[in-house]
């Protein structure tokens, strides 16, 4: 079992940046590839990016291609993304999960205009 908190959203205007973490508490949580996805209103859950275990390798959606990057600390048990040039389609729910399997209770982000 794997314990998700997400931390790090709130407002900001479009342009600006944010940095979410996710927490992992419970059982190893290097033996995890991470992702996080976002959830808007009305709309469907959808995947944001994603990375392997080790940290070597990364994914992301089209959308945030460029402007969004994922890390992990396996030290501090933590994956973060990074987001910059935010814009007012990025406002959502973001959520961090541990292969997909565990999910944390989501952190809002909103980009006003």
């Amino acid at each position: 079992q794997v314990q998700l908190v997400e931390s790090g959203g709130g407002l900001v205007q479009a342009g600006g940046s944010l940095r979410l973490s996710c927490a992992a508490s419970g059982r190893a949580f290097s033996n995890y590839a991470m992702d996080w996805f976002r959830q808007a209103p009305g709309a469907e859950r959808q995947f944001v990016a994603a990375i392997n275990w080790s940290g070597s390798s990364t994914y992301y959606a089209d959308s945030v291609k460029g402007r969004f990057t994922i890390s992990r600390d396996n030290a501090k048990n933590t994956v973060y993304l990074q987001m910059n040039s935010l814009k007012p389609e990025d406002t959502a729910v973001y959520y961090c999960s541990a292969d997909r399997r565990y999910w944390g209770q989501g952190t809002q982000v909103t980009v006003s205009s």
